[in-house]
């Protein structure tokens, strides 16, 4: 009776977790989408919810309206840079176009002489820009027809652009909720970690929430104050549009050591325009103003925040770049956070019972451990205070 009960006790818990293991795979297929907008609206709801407290405790608005407020206010702090961006690269973009049709056509596409003298690719170029300025209706024809064969790409270009857009209304329309519900939800997330882990949990969340507050704050503080600094320099270096270059590298620096590929491009760029001086200046003054602002800003509010050493954060951050795409700039350095904090438990609580030596037990029929001469010594002076005392 006992084996039978057993058995069907077995089987019920296989079918059980077999279930549990199909409608996760279930749920992971339909949501799979709005994962990526669910952990960005997560990311940004944890951030500013003090904000949305303030709205909704100091301030004594409802936590809907609250929350509206928040979506809102975030949607515009994301939307109206992002148009006026797309808007002034549209305008670059038709510009640079227009003019080098206009040359192309007029046969005088040409580049600087500092391009010309390079050596190997000097000569290939100037041979390029002679065969484009002597048949200025060929060169057409022929950049017409790439365009017609490589149109695929541009579509799957716009899928993508369609697709981001997509993700970003979800990552919206989901943060309100969290705004609302934020609460709730992770107080049923705690209790159910609990009830698998335990108490220790408590421990786990606070390191998360301090972890991906410093995170957040140090690399958006950082690429913040690297692109101001960099779009005086782009003014003063006079590079064509400053601000668009701006919101460029601001994107640019919100990865480790990105910030020079976005002043060093435009640097080289003004030198191949014969700018010199200005290319030098601007050179300068990202290697002594911008990098050191991120040098300072990033170690000081991550680390100083956090008490995780900074090369924790730097693997979390590009190894979650690399791992999840950008939204891995700021899971990469939780999870490591995570991991170091489970780390330091388990030291602080198993310390000294792994490597230290312990006191062997030997029965009778064991043999006796070698025994040091300071030993050995020990024993005969025992013995000679023995027999002392027996006289």
């Amino acid at each position: 009776m006992m084996e039978d009960w057993t058995k069907e006790f077995i089987i019920q818990r296989l079918l059980a977790i077999s279930l549990l293991v199909v409608l996760f795979i279930l749920c992971f297929q339909v949501g799979r989408f709005f994962i990526i907008p669910a952990l960005w609206a997560a990311i940004l709801a944890y951030v500013t919810f003090p904000i949305y407290t303030f709205f909704h405790k100091k301030v004594r608005l409802s936590s809907s309206f609250s929350a509206a407020i928040m979506t809102v206010s975030i949607a515009l702090i994301i939307g109206v840079p992002l148009v006026i961006g797309l808007f002034v690269l549209q305008q670059e973009a038709l510009g640079l176009i227009t003019n080098l049709i206009y040359r192309v056509k007029m046969g005088y596409v040409d580049v600087p002489d500092s391009i010309k003298d390079l050596p190997i690719v000097g000569r290939q170029v100037k041979d390029i820009l002679s065969q484009i300025n002597e048949n200025p209706e060929g060169t057409l024809e022929v950049v017409r027809a790439w365009i017609q064969s490589h149109l695929y790409y541009g579509k799957v270009a716009l899928d993508v652009v369609f697709s981001n857009l997509a993700k970003l209304g979800m990552a919206l329309m989901t943060l309100f909720f969290f705004y609302r519900d934020g609460t709730s939800l992770i107080r049923q997330i705690r209790q159910a970690l609990r009830n698998i882990i335990g108490n220790r949990i408590d421990g786990y969340i606070d390191s998360v929430g301090t972890t991906m507050r410093a995170v957040v704050y140090g690399i958006g503080l950082a690429a913040l104050a690297q692109a101001l600094f960099a779009g005086v320099g782009y003014y003063f270096s006079g590079a064509p549009s400053p601000i668009l270059l701006t919101m460029v590298t601001f994107v640019v620096a919100l990865i480790p050591f990105g910030a020079p590929f976005a002043w060093g491009a435009v640097s080289i760029w003004l030198l191949s325009q014969g700018h010199t001086t200005e290319g030098i200046g601007l050179a300068l003054w990202g290697m002594l103003v911008i990098s050191w602002v991120d040098n300072l800003i990033r170690p000081m509010v991550i680390s100083g925040a956090t008490k995780i050493p900074f090369i924790i954060i730097f693997i979390g951050v590009l190894g979650g770049l690399t791992a999840f795409g950008f939204v891995g700039l700021f899971i990469g350095p939780v999870v490591l956070a995570i991991g170091l904090a489970v780390w330091r438990e388990w030291i602080s609580q198993h310390k000294g019972e792994v490597f230290a030596p312990k006191e062997v037990l030997l029965t009778d029929n064991q043999v006796q451990p070698p025994v040091s001469d300071n030993t050995l010594d020990s024993d005969n002076r025992t013995e000679v205070n023995r027999a002392e005392d027996g006289r």
